[in-house]
């Protein structure tokens, strides 16, 4: 009787040991879910890190172009393509010299004596198509990346 007991308490026990194959699979699923998620989550971070690393460089050719125009003469503001006919400087921009078009800068300059109202815009290249009127009037549609305003006095 001893005997017994003693061989179906080893079967048990022997039975209950390791894992099912269902228990398994189950396992491999969730595992396999919270990668997803976690993929998804450095696929998030890989993007909003181009993102930023493009706003940062298209302020950085704003603030360069309101530069160049602050080291220009009165004359020199007042002979800039904008300033004597109230129109736009619209400029494709190849940042890395690649020969591909990274950015498009709109410079506007009015001229209001004794200074001059100066705004820069820059979009994407994906804007290189776009009609520059729709640009101006509605920036934020089209994917701006940086728009500085200023005024430089003469």
């Amino acid at each position: 009787m001893l005997r017994g007991k003693s061989f179906k308490a080893g079967h048990r026990a022997r039975f209950y040991a390791g894992f099912s194959l269902i228990e398994a699979v189950i396992g491999i699923a969730l595992m396999g879910f919270a990668l997803l998620g976690l993929a998804q989550l450095f696929m998030m971070s890989v993007y909003n890190n181009m993102r930023g690393g493009e706003i940062s460089h298209a302020t950085f050719l704003a603030q360069q172009q309101i530069d160049y125009l602050r080291t220009l003469t009165a004359d020199e503001l007042n002979n800039f393509p904008s300033s004597a006919r109230g129109e736009s400087v619209d400029e494709p921009l190849d940042v890395n010299k690649d020969g591909t078009v990274d950015f498009r800068r709109i410079t506007q300059i009015q001229a209001t004596s004794p200074s001059y109202s100066v705004k820069v815009l820059i979009f994407p290249a994906s804007q290189l198509g776009t009609a520059l009127d729709a640009l101006l009037q509605n920036p934020g549609n089209y994917r701006v990346r940086a728009t500085m305003n200023t005024v430089i006095s003469r």
